[in-house]
């Protein structure tokens, strides 16, 4: 049984909401799942993600495959990079303490960021909201003609 990591459509017209379910591929979208991970809304800015990471490393490490959409979910979150640390210690290549204290500065540095974002968005909405109207009044287009003698004429007795 072939098993993915999804999103599952919730939410009215033009409103998705989705949540992030682990449910066999053969199922429908919205259909029966297996088990709900967590939830992603897109209207937000950033997007909010709310994700269970324990179960979607186990889920990952079980063999189920995300969709293109939720591996970007997953990436942005930190689950892949967890689990490509956890891959690393059980190669030997380094003991989960020093995976765990990686994964920890890679969360606070990117959550870091993230917090800047939602505050930078939300400077933003206040700098448009306190910007005046202004209104641009049309130039008018016939524009009197210059006469090119004349430009010319001084330039000429200065050289005579």
């Amino acid at each position: 049984m072939a098993v993915k990591i999804r999103l599952q459509r919730h939410g009215s017209k033009k409103r998705p909401f989705y949540f992030i379910v682990v449910a066999d591929a053969r199922s429908p979208r919205d259909g029966k799942f297996i088990q709900k991970l967590g939830t992603y809304n897109p209207l937000t800015v950033p997007a909010t993600i709310q994700l269970d990471r324990q179960k979607a490393l186990e889920w990952l490490h079980k063999g189920a495959q995300p969709t293109d959409t939720v591996r970007q979910i997953l990436s942005f979150k930190g689950v892949l990079y967890l689990k490509h640390l956890l891959r690393g210690v059980k190669l030997g290549l380094f003991d989960e303490a020093t995976a765990m204290t990686k994964f920890q500065e890679w969360y606070n540095s990117h959550e870091a960021a993230v917090v800047k974002r939602r505050e930078d968005h939300k400077q933003q909405q206040r700098d448009r909201r306190r910007r005046p109207v202004v209104v641009h009044k049309v130039a008018d287009t016939a524009k009197p003609s210059e006469d090119v003698s004349a430009k010319e004429t001084p330039a000429a007795s200065e050289e005579a």
